[in-house]
Parts: C-alpha cells; structure tokens; sequence
C-alpha cells in the first residue's frame, strides 16, 4: 500500500502536468499583450493620446489625428467594450509586411491597422476578419504629389492621368488595382510606405493614393518628406477595411467576439463616423470631385 504522503507515479506526473499547464495558462494571460504599429503611426498614435486613456476618448480631432490613429483607437475601445480584459504592449517598429507573418503564425494577436477585404481574404485560413469598419465606398483618397510638381498638381481630369506616373505596390491589392485602373504612364513598385513617399516627395515619381487627415492644408510632414494632395479631386477605393484577428493566438477567438461585439455597440453610437470624420478621413464629397466614382 501506497503511504498517505506519496502520490502514486501517474497521480504525480498528472499533478507536474497540471502545474506546467497552469502556468504557461497564467503567463498567457497575465503578461500584456505585444502590439507592433509602424513607427510614424505610432508617434502620431502616442502624441495624440497626450497621456489619455484611449478608452474614454470621445472626441477623436486634435493634433495627430488620421485614419490610422483613428483605426487604433476604435480596436482598442472595440474590444474594452465587448469584454476583453487583458492590457496590450504597444510598441513601434517598421513592420508592415512582417506584422501578416506574424499574425498568421500566431505570434501576433491582432493589427491595429485595417486591412482592406481583398488582403484579408488572401489570409484567411489563418485569421479572423472582422465586419467593416470602413465600408464599401466610405474610402475616399487624396492625390499626393510634391508641391514642386506643377504638372500633376494641375490634375482634375481621369485622362491627365495617363501622363503621370504613380507608386504604390501589389501587397496592397485594392490600392493597386485602383492605380491600375487609372492607365498610368507607369506604375511603380515600392513595398515600403516611407519609400514611396521620399519617391513622390524627391520627384523621382509623380504621386501617391494617401487618406485626407485632419490638416487643414492637408500636407504630410514627416522624415523630411513633404507631400501635398492635388486640389478639389480625389479617387475613390473600391473595398471594405476590416480588423483581423489571428486564429493561432491563445486570445483569438475570444478577442474577434469582444471585437465584434464592441464595433456594433460603437456602429449604433454613431461613433466609427465619427471617429473618421474628426480624424480628417472622411471628407465631404460636396467639396472635392470623385474623378473615378
């Protein structure tokens, strides 16, 4: 017989198994979970916050403001409303294309930035693709080009296109197709977002589709890139964005029912439009002409 203060061999390596599980349990859902945003969005993200918490933002205008911060803000008060208790580890770094990767090996638990449809469904054996956050024909870009550059500056016709040349790469399906769509002179291949930028800004490309932000002049700034978008025309997009969510990840499931449950609550409060409208996103299409709708 087996005395009282031993544990039988399968009793013990049960109890060691328990133990392990636990932890590695424990740990999942203790420590914070990593987030990577591209270092520009999330030094405008970090400025906007100005040391708020991003849960009781109501009033998505003010300095930084954009879509992509926009974007960030409406996941994480998404999930806080539809349930998600864990804390989220943001940091920066250069990882637009990594980010995927990681998404659907499990590393990472959810974009912050939206994903149009068509790149989603590219990956959706691997994650989970939210309802729309942008929605088909809510997506309204600006032409950016170097304020140096007369000729595409004097834009306002879908024919002058056929003179310039654009940048923008296949990774980014919808932008891609559109730019396709506008039979360029040529269309360039850059898979980095800063890359295409210091192109169009230096000349060496005529423009870019970028979204209007809060700006009143509408320029961007940054890394001593200097972009202005053409006036009083603009191209439309043709697609949905959407958050998605890794199905590899402990906290998948979990997280795309509390995202999902939280967007609705945020849709009927009228609180996305919003979002995108204070954040300069959405423009009034009265003012500028939709040269491709």
């Amino acid at each position: 017989m087996t005395p009282n203060n031993q544990m039988r061999p399968s009793r013990l390596l049960n109890y060691i198994c328990a133990v392990i599980l636990f932890t590695l349990f424990s740990k999942v859902y203790a420590a914070q979970v990593p987030i990577y945003i591209r270092n520009d969005v999330f030094n405008d993200y970090i400025e906007f916050l100005n040391d708020r918490n991003v849960i009781n933002i109501e009033d998505y205008s003010g300095k930084n403001a954009r879509r992509d911060v926009a974007d960030i803000i409406i996941a994480l008060q998404s999930l806080h409303l539809g349930g998600f208790k864990h804390n989220f580890d943001i940091s920066s770094g250069n990882v637009n294309f990594r980010n995927t990767k990681m998404l659907q090996s499990g590393e990472l638990l959810i974009s912050l930035d939206s994903y149009w449809l068509t790149d989603a469904k590219a990956i959706e054996q691997d994650v989970y693709i939210s309802s729309p956050v942008i929605r088909q024909g809510e997506y309204v870009a600006g032409v950016y080009t170097s304020p140096n550059n007369v000729k595409t500056l004097a834009t306002q016709r879908l024919t002058d296109f056929h003179k310039l040349t654009g940048v923008s790469t296949p990774k980014w399906r919808t932008d891609w197709e559109t730019m396709t769509s506008l039979n360029l002179a040529e269309l360039i291949q850059e898979d980095q977002w800063i890359s295409m930028a210091r192109l169009v800004s230096q000349g060496w490309v005529d423009f870019m589709l970028m979204p209007f932000h809060q700006d009143t002049k509408q320029d961007y700034k940054i890394y001593k890139v200097h972009l202005v978008p053409v006036p009083n025309i603009a191209i439309m997009l043709n697609g949905s964005r959407h958050f998605v969510v890794s199905k590899h990840h402990p906290l998948g499931e979990s997280s795309i029912k509390a995202l999902e449950k939280g967007m609705a609550i945020l849709r009927q409060q009228g609180r996305i439009k919003k979002a995108y409208i204070q954040a300069g996103f959405f423009v009034d299409t009265k003012e500028v002409n939709i040269l491709n709708k």
